[in-house]
């Protein structure tokens, strides 16, 4: 389902930005190429439905023992789709992904430091409390996104929630300069319709990190958000809007580019900006 454009917001930073952002040196527009295991991916097409199993199946599937699939994209039997992605990010610890995902959204710019190709706007839905920081701010927050996933328009609704909802507990979690999850709800920024969820999986090597990356959209994983209306719209959606091929490649590209992106610049940002709110 793609957004209709809301006046003002755009894709790039305008010569004002640019002028008056104390973070303007980190604008870059260019993204660096995807890596060679994502264009693998990319090139082999969609995998058996078996190798990115369902979000039911995440803890096994990011902190079991057997290797997995980490790059990818799966079209189900039940109408959905699964999406993975991993990124090295060198230099990049856990701690400073938790403090970005409470950093990115206090402003429309920031997030479009991420991807400068794509994002558009981003906005809090109700601000976190002043002074709070790494998961506390981000964790039970939603944050509203205009982006392109490919050439559509998306306004999205990334309702952060605790990993624990998902099962994803593991005992590195619980030092945020060992490992992280990010994990959310997302929906619809314009009707109450949530689509699915994701995990963004951070763990320490020895050269920084490492981002695994999971994608759980569509068919099954619709519903109404907490409205009779809600369930309605969902129903009728998953009914309609079967995630496609093109959907899952959209989704992938971006994931892995804006990944990339964001290790590129993350540690001197955080290193400069981490007590700023």
């Amino acid at each position: 389902m793609r957004s209709k454009p809301i006046a003002g917001r755009h894709v790039g930073w305008s010569r004002a930005d640019l002028a008056s952002k104390p973070y303007a040196r980190f604008w870059n527009t260019q993204l660096a190429p995807l890596p060679a295991h994502v264009r693998h991916a990319l090139d082999r097409g969609p995998v058996a439905e078996p190798l990115l199993p369902p979000v039911e199946a995440a803890p096994e599937n990011l902190f079991g023992t057997a290797p997995v699939l980490e790059d990818g994209f799966a079209l189900t039997a039940a109408d959905a789709m699964h999406v993975a992605a991993r990124t090295d990010m060198p230099g990049v610890t856990p701690a400073m992904i938790d403090w970005w995902f409470g950093w990115h959204s206090d402003s429309p710019e920031r997030y479009k430091l991420w991807h400068p190709q794509a994002h558009v706007h981003a906005a809090w839905l109700s601000p976190p409390p002043a002074g709070t920081r790494g998961r506390a701010r981000y964790v039970e927050h939603t944050s509203i996104v205009d982006e392109y996933i490919g050439s559509s328009l998306i306004r999205a609704a990334i309702r952060f929630v605790n990993p624990a909802t998902l099962g994803l507990t593991e005992p590195s979690l619980d030092d945020p300069d060992k490992a992280t999850i990010v994990c959310a709800r997302t929906g619809l920024g314009d009707f109450p319709i949530d689509v699915g969820y994701l995990a963004h999986h951070v763990r320490r090597t020895a050269t920084g990190s490492e981002m695994r990356s999971r994608f759980w959209i569509g068919g099954p994983y619709a519903a109404g958000r907490s409205s009779p209306v809600g369930a309605i719209m969902a129903r009728a959606a998953r009914l309609a809007m079967g995630p496609t091929e093109a959907d899952a490649r959209a989704l992938l590209v971006h994931c892995a580019g804006e990944m990339q992106h964001l290790g590129s610049f993350l540690p001197a940002l955080h290193a400069e900006f981490r007590f700023q709110d």
